[in-house]
């Protein structure tokens, strides 16, 4: 009798974990380990092989337990699939919400095999990005001392936000949220309004940094095919702007913005004066290098798998890692150059505290931003009780890495003759274009945001199109348009508005109000207010976090 009471559509147990791109391994629970997902073959990404497919029977059992699941909800345990109706494990693929199919190639005891170590890399390599290049410039607007502050405390308190995400699947009663994202939880207590704006404010992230992106690589371009043009013909030029002199030249692009156009220059040696001008004229920073840019990565955008460039990924930590090569070098060859003014201002130097202070939280919301992924890249953890821990020490090496690129930055800046105002969005336009180091670091930056943004567009497609049309790519006029609009936001952008500080702030200011600072606070809240745990003091404070979000928005359109 006992056994004819027991659920029919039970797994019988076995777990795997597989390894996907960068390593991640993906580690479903207890019996969930078993769930085939047929991805058509242009949606799979694999580093090993670019065409993975499933064969006709994998996809037709897969349609019939996808078939069984919508017959009840997805707390709903009763028509779990057993594991005797699955395919073979090498005809298994588990999708991801990153739109990424990952293989299943073994079978463990249940749990995923990155260290400690591993996830806290993991961490660090997602969080890092564009933000770097622009944490001198906060930290110039912020003034030298509370710029130290802001970094330390924006990250303490998108960490605890980041800790409230990581909580959050786990505070919901009665149902299994194992395999739910953070979007999946928002829906949980907001409905459709908590899915549709976890939407929205994801594209914006994604959007705003494919426009960051495309200003960026327009600069680096710009500057790599100035150096190659200048090299191949022998030309010395020098920009007319202020500079130092010496072989370790800064210059002060932002002095001269009055002087049209801003990529003019003037030749010291004997050459072939109108073919330089003819290129200065067709080899334009903001009027013509954006365009160039379409012929490549508008097709790219449109490949329905973007496979091939997953295999770049490493290219982001060779960068960062380089950076900060470069930094360490032009910091010992120009000195330190401080001095502390605390609230007057004069030729040289900035004062220690700065009213233009929000500049700085608004690109440390995107710098300190990893809110909508953190739970996927945690899962994979061998040890899961070692989540907070490793969530922590990934902060603290990410605000370190901030905090030694902006201080190092700031501090070895010359002043004088140079004013500290001269810091540019990017410190590597206070180089010139003629040097070696800046040089390699931008061919390293350009090749890296070149494979990177097909990834980012694919992304978009996906979240955005599945959402309306229940498939990635409906069509390829679909795809197109979308394609379109998106390439057509970067190129207005490094046409018009070439400030990759204002678009990180303003952008991370946007999403992070949502993610970072909204979304974890009342979910906590209402949590525990379901739960008859509320207290005052933890409605107070998060209250007031919620606030500091929306004022960290407000303030810059106001600033």
């Amino acid at each position: 009798m006992e056994e004819d009471i027991k659920p029919l559509l039970v797994p019988v147990g076995g777990d795997e974990s597989s390894y996907g791109i960068m390593n991640i391994q993906f580690n479903p629970e207890d019996f969930k380990c078993k769930r085939p997902f047929h991805v058509e073959p242009t949606n799979i990404v694999s580093v090993n092989d670019d065409m993975q497919r499933v064969t006709d029977k994998a996809s037709a059992m897969s349609k019939r337990i996808h078939y069984y699941s919508r017959l009840t909800s997805p707390a709903d345990r009763a028509l779990i699939a057993p594991d005797h109706v699955l395919p073979a494990p090498d005809e298994i693929y588990v999708y991801s919400p990153l739109g990424t199919a990952f293989k299943v190639d073994s079978c463990t005891d249940g749990y995923g095999k990155n260290s400690s170590v591993v996830t806290i890399f993991m961490i660090w390599n997602t969080m890092m990005g564009t933000s770097i290049l622009s944490i001198p410039w906060g930290i110039k607007q912020a003034g030298f001392t509370s710029g130290i502050i802001l970094i330390l405390l924006m990250g303490i308190l998108t960490l605890y936000c980041c800790y409230r995400v990581v909580k959050s699947r786990k505070m919901i009663p009665l149902i299994d949220t194992s395999n739910w994202e953070f979007p999946d939880v928002c829906k949980y207590y907001f409905g459709s309004f908590g899915q549709w704006s976890s939407l929205l404010f994801s594209m914006v992230s994604l959007v705003g940094a494919m426009v960051v992106y495309w200003v960026l690589m327009s600069n680096f371009l710009f500057n790599t095919g100035r150096f190659i043009y200048n090299f191949v013909h022998d030309i010395n030029v020098t920009d007319i702007v202020p500079g130092t002199n010496g072989s370790n030249k800064v210059i002060c692009p932002s002095a001269a913005s009055s002087h049209p156009p801003q990529n003019k220059s003037v030749i010291f040696s004997s050459g072939n004066n109108t073919g330089f001008e003819l290129f200065e004229e067709w080899w334009n920073k903001s009027q013509t290098v954006p365009f160039y840019l379409i012929a490549v990565l508008l097709p790219l955008l449109n490949l329905k798998s973007p496979s091939f460039f997953a295999k770049f990924n490493v290219l982001g930590t060779v960068s960062v890692v380089y950076l900060v090569f470069l930094v360490t070098v032009k910091a010992a060859r120009l000195g330190i150059h401080l001095e502390y003014n605390w609230f007057t201002e004069n030729d040289f130097f900035v004062p220690e505290f700065r009213i233009l202070f929000p500049q700085l939280t608004g690109v440390l919301t995107l710098a300190f931003f990893i809110h909508n992924c953190v739970i996927t890249l945690l899962q994979n953890n061998r040890n899961q009780e070692n989540n907070v821990r490793d969530l922590s020490i990934a902060y603290f090496l990410v605000g370190l890495t901030y905090l030694y690129v902006g201080v190092i930055i700031f501090a070895s800046f010359p002043s004088p003759p140079l004013s500290k105002e001269c810091i540019e969005q990017n410190f590597l336009d206070n180089f010139p274009s003629d040097d070696i180091m800046s040089f390699v670091a931008r061919i390293f930056l350009l090749f890296q945001m070149m494979t990177v943004y097909p990834l980012l567009g694919y992304l978009a497609r996906v979240q955005l199109l599945r959402q309306f049309f229940g498939n990635a790519y409906p069509s390829v006029f679909h795809v197109l348009v979308l394609n379109v609009a998106i390439v057509g936001a970067g190129v207005a952008m490094a046409r018009f508005y070439p400030n990759i500080g204002g678009i990180i702030r303003y952008s991370g200011a946007t999403c992070g109000l949502a993610f970072v600072f909204v979304y974890p606070s009342l979910i906590y809240v209402i949590s525990l207010h379901r739960a008859g745990q509320l207290t005052w003091p933890a409605l107070i404070i998060h209250i007031f976090i919620i606030l500091l979000g929306l004022a960290n928005l407000i303030a810059q359109f106001l600033l």
